[in-house]
Order: structure tokens, then sequence, then C-alpha cells
């Protein structure tokens, strides 16, 4: 383990948007591809590589950065809602190279080329990614997580924080739907009477400034079109993701105590301070009743942080190097 702390680092479980410049798609006639050989009885091209869980479920991952054997930090990137193992860390390749960085990114369940859980659940996501990491050899220990999902059900977020969110509205009746009348909720979505990818995307309402300027130099929401959202398992690995983000968790996160009381690593949380999806303001509240988070604040920043300039290295210094960027501090007026 000496040097070679691996770290997971979610990129935000939740977001309406598609949190991801994507790489181009495999090419599955390619002959090179690599073959699935995991239980010896399924022998066909994949675009990437997959483990079989204990459940017999698969999962897809990819690796790029420097070879495993050969690297400093091996990192697990978690993408968020609508994404996949196809998303880009815009970390510079030199950096990558100096600091002796592996990366491993893969597909949760029921996105890109793994398989779907019927019984998805917070539980199950954490174990997911520590069966990955035992069947691919990687330790645990470190974690940074990019505009995380806040629960609007945690019982230690003060009810006046909350009361005139619109956000919590919306949730509420997604989540009404999702459980009641899922096959409403899956005809609504796909409606053509409903805002179209181009008018979300220039939408005050659930970006700044910075995130507009971001969106027009990525594809967008290709998970989130009516088109996608017509196909079941779409709609179903969406809706599954939704009900664990927002549903009655098992516990409070703000009752969590420190995973690394001897310092050995620490817990980032980066948050746009103008992000309409995620609002800083309970992220704040949430970083704040856990003193040993490192919490870090991009004061012009909205919800699409990870594509900025430069944000991708600061991560990288600071959960490595520990270096603090003075240019990502949360104003003391933001923390109260």
């Amino acid at each position: 383990m000496v040097s070679c702390a691996a770290i997971v680092l979610l990129i935000g479980l939740l977001g309406m948007v598609y949190q991801a410049t994507q790489l181009p798609p495999p090419n599955l006639k390619d002959s090179s591809l690599p073959l699935l050989h995991d239980d010896g009885d399924d022998d066909f091209p994949l675009g990437s590589t997959r483990i079989r869980l204990s459940d017999g479920r698969y999962l897809a991952y990819r690796e790029w950065g420097v070879p495993k054997d050969k690297a400093k930090h091996k990192i697990i990137i978690v993408h968020g809602f609508g994404s996949s193992k196809d998303m880009n860390f815009l970390a510079p390749q030199e950096l990558v190279d100096e600091l002796g960085v592996y990366f491993l990114h893969y597909d949760r369940a029921g996105y890109g080329e793994s398989d779907p859980n019927p019984k998805r659940s917070l539980k199950s996501e954490a174990l997911d990614i520590e069966e990955l990491a035992d069947q691919l050899q990687i330790g645990l220990a470190g974690l940074a997580m990019i505009a995380p999902v806040v629960n609007y059900q945690w019982p230690s977020i003060p009810k006046n924080l909350i009361r005139d969110d619109y956000r919590r509205r919306i949730i509420q009746l997604s989540l009404c739907l999702a459980k009641c009348c899922p096959r409403l909720l899956h005809w609504w979505v796909s409606q053509k009477w409903l805002p179209s990818n181009s008018v979300i995307e220039k939408n005050p309402a659930f970006f700044n400034n910075r995130d507009i300027d971001i969106l027009k130099t990525i594809p967008g929401f290709p998970m989130l079109t009516k088109d996608k959202l017509k196909e079941q398992v779409v709609f179903d690995t969406l809706k599954g993701d939704w009900m664990v983000a927002f549903g009655k968790w098992e516990f409070d996160p703000m009752n969590l105590t420190n995973p690394f009381p001897q310092n050995k690593s620490s817990v980032h949380i980066w948050q746009g301070y103008e992000d309409k999806v995620v609002p800083s303001k309970i992220q704040r509240f949430v970083s704040g009743k856990m003193p040993w988070i490192n919490y870090h604040e991009v004061s012009d920043g909205g919800h699409l942080i990870v594509h900025y300039s430069g944000l991708c290295e600061a991560i990288l210094k600071a959960l490595l190097l520990g270096e603090e960027n003075l240019l990502y501090r949360p104003r003391p007026e933001n923390l109260s």
C-alpha cells in the first residue's frame, strides 16, 4: 500500500445534467477489442473489459493514466447521473505522469455496458465499488466529491434551510410519481411538448453563465433525450438512481465520523457557489457539520465545475499532495 493510495472520486451522484464530455463510442466491429473471459462461457467482443460480481452482474470499466503496476496513486472515478465511464476527467497529462496516477472508470449498474441491478440501493452502490476494487486489487483510501448529492430528507438539515427551495418540491413530486405511477412518469418525460434539450441547456434556472458557456463545447444531454428516455432500460436506470439519491436513507451523513482519524488520507468536497442544481448553502451546512471534510468552493462556479479549466488539476493536487488553492476556498460570509 505504501504510496499506492487509491482514491474514489465521486463525480456528483446527482445531476440533472450530463456531467461529461464523451469519448468516441467504441467500435464493436473492431477485432482488436478485448474479449470477455470472466467465467469461460461468454466470449464475445466488448467495447471495454468487464468483471463479474458475486451476484452474477457484470460491471464494465476502462483504464488510463500510468500502468497500474507502476502507479503511485490509483483513482476510481465514479460517474454521475446520466453519465458513464466514458466521461473525461480533464487532468493535464503531464501532471498525471508526474504524480504517477492510474485511473479506473466504470459504468455504474444499468449504465453503459454494465448490467442493471433491480435491487439497487445505497449499499449496493458502495459494494459494487468495493468488489471492483478488490477484484482489480486496488485499495481505497481517500475521497473527493464534486457537487455531490444533497438529500432534502436528511434529518439533520434544518427545515428553515430548505422550506422554500423549489428543487425540494420538484424532487418530492418526481419521487411520488416514480413510486406510485412510474408509467405515467415515463410517458410524461418523453412527451414532445416538454422543453427540448437545447432549451434546458440555455435555461438559467439550471445553469449560471459559466455553465452555459461550457455547454457550448460539450455534447449536452445524450442520455436525457426524449428518444433515449423512451427506452425502458434507460428510464428504469435513471429512475432507480433518482430514487436512491432522494429516497429515505438508512443513515444521516452528518452523523458520520472521520474515516481517517490518523490523517493518513482526507475527504474533499468541491462545490460551485452559484450551483443551481445542488444548493451551495446546503452543501456548506453539511460540510460545516463535519469539520474533517475539506470544503472547496468555486466562487463563480455552477454545476459544471468539473469542466472548468484547472479544476481537475487542483483536485488532484489537493487530494494527493495536500496543496490548498486559494482560488477554491469559500468566502467567510458564505460559511454561515
